[in-house]
């Protein structure tokens, strides 16, 4: 086993920072300087505690931050170690010629879905599953709409962070947006469906794989607008947050989409996937709260909890409901009671609120890095929330600063990949599902880029 390092840290008691962040930082910048090498063991808790004079609860606070942002990590029984953090430049190249070099490793994905979940409430979810296991499921088929006491759940959560006053009867529990969203095409007549543009991608193949047209509306110009809505049987929008820019929709806009889907006989899709992560101001209530009868809602524990739980949530207009769910009955049609008896705990136990509060931090402090970083050389596409910011690039630039993300690791998508039809461009960088480390890494990468451009030839 490596032995302890001896940590040259010094702390001031008289400093306004505390004590445990003077430690961590202080790791931390011996971690980003070389001088704490990936692998290495940390003293334990108690040992380090003695060295500085100080109690042990500032170590282990200290140690707990350092965690959650992946700078260390814990091995059972062994202690805690420094996190490897990924390379700065691209993989060396095999020496000699003797058997295959190792194929290279998967580069980290810098996407707009991915949460950040703090390492600190992994008892919570454990928990959860203990009590799936101990539980007894039900007889025969699930009830397509979902468990009861998730729909109570959901509904009230709805009444009380947007502003929707719906019951349990008027909740759908689906597995995902997307499948929320096929289940609602199903019930409409035919006809295309306005989606914006840039928009989600899995909502235009969603329509599509319904064998529905997609009618491409420029997401920075209102819904409606005498001819966007026209023919169409739906218009999907994400108005909280617009889904790859970032703009929230004007109260003004609203309305008059409101009108112009009732004009129409329009229904409005309303996909709220990251609403609870505002850090600059408060929610926008939903687009639902202003017209039930015309606004399908759509919400997702995937930015929340896990993508990989596959469940969310939709309300469809009453005058669809029924339609709904004797579609999903007729296919025994459910999402997978296990599922829904874990997220029903999370949400009961405050899983859900705690690890909503813990990542809005993380986020806000991720997003001022990130407009550090690229804003000397880059537009913002919209105001930053979420776990994701857009930077508008001539396309060039965007491609240029991608290739060198890829060379150091990273994936991080081009503006260009969420457009049909609109002629922006530049880079999406999701700061969800990597760890500080990583995202440091990968903002040296796009900044190298950004600041020296390659010559045009």
């Amino acid at each position: 086993m490596t032995a302890a390092p001896t940590l040259s840290c010094t702390l001031d008691r008289s400093a306004p920072r505390p004590l445990p962040a003077q430690l961590a930082d202080q790791v931390r910048d011996q971690v980003r300087g070389g001088s704490l090498r990936p692998g290495s063991r940390l003293p334990s808790s108690r040992a380090l505690a003695g060295e500085l004079g100080v109690s042990r609860s500032v170590v282990e606070q200290a140690w707990a931050q350092l965690l959650a942002e992946g700078w260390v990590e814990a091995r059972a029984g062994s202690g805690t170690f420094v996190s490897a953090v990924p390379a700065s430049g691209p993989p060396a190249a095999p020496v000699g010629g003797g058997a295959a070099a190792d194929p290279p490793p998967e580069r980290v994905l810098l996407d707009s879905g991915t949460p950040w979940i703090d390492p600190r409430h992994r008892d919570g979810w454990r928990r959860a599953w203990r009590e799936v296991s101990a539980t007894v499921p039900p007889r025969g088929y699930d009830d397509p709409r979902g468990t009861h006491e998730l729909r109570e759940l959901l509904a009230e959560r709805l009444a009380r962070t947007r502003g929707l006053a719906v019951g349990a009867d008027d909740v759908v529990v689906v597995a995902g947006t997307s499948d929320g969203l096929r289940e609602l095409l199903g019930a409409l007549p035919p006809g295309p469906v306005a989606v914006e543009d840039p928009g989600y991608r899995a909502a235009v193949a969603t329509v599509r794989a319904a064998g529905r047209a997609v009618v491409d509306v420029p997401a920075a110009s209102p819904l409606a607008s005498p001819d966007a809505l026209r023919g169409a049987v739906a218009a999907y929008v994400t108005p909280a947050h617009q889904h790859p820019l970032g703009v929230v929709m004007p109260a003004a806009q609203r309305v008059e989409l409101l009108a112009a889907a009732r004009r129409s006989g329009a229904v409005v899709v309303e996909d709220d996937y990251d609403s609870e992560f505002r850090y600059d101001v408060a929610p926008v209530p939903a687009l639902a709260s202003l017209d039930r009868d015309r606004v399908a809602y759509l919400g997702t524990a995937s930015k929340s909890v896990s993508p990989s739980l596959r469940l969310g949530w939709l309300v469809p207009p009453p005058h669809l409901r029924d339609a709904v769910v004797a579609a999903r009955d007729a296919r025994h049609d459910a999402v997978p009671w296990p599922s829904q008896r874990a997220f029903t705990v999370l949400l009961r136990d405050g899983y859900v609120d705690r690890v909503i509060r813990s990542a809005r931090r993380v986020y806000a402090e991720r997003a001022a890095r990130v407009a550090a970083a690229l804003s000397p050389y880059a537009e913002p596409g919209g105001p930053t929330a979420g776990m994701y910011s857009t930077w508008l690039l001539p396309p060039d630039r965007a491609l240029a600063a991608r290739d060198a993300a890829r060379a150091a690791g990273f994936e991080v998508p081009l503006l260009s990949a969420y457009a049909r039809s609109s002629p922006l461009t530049g880079l999406l960088v999701g700061f969800g599902g990597v760890t500080d480390a990583e995202l440091d890494a990968a903002l040296a990468a796009l900044v190298r880029a950004l600041r020296n451009p390659t010559p045009q030839l």
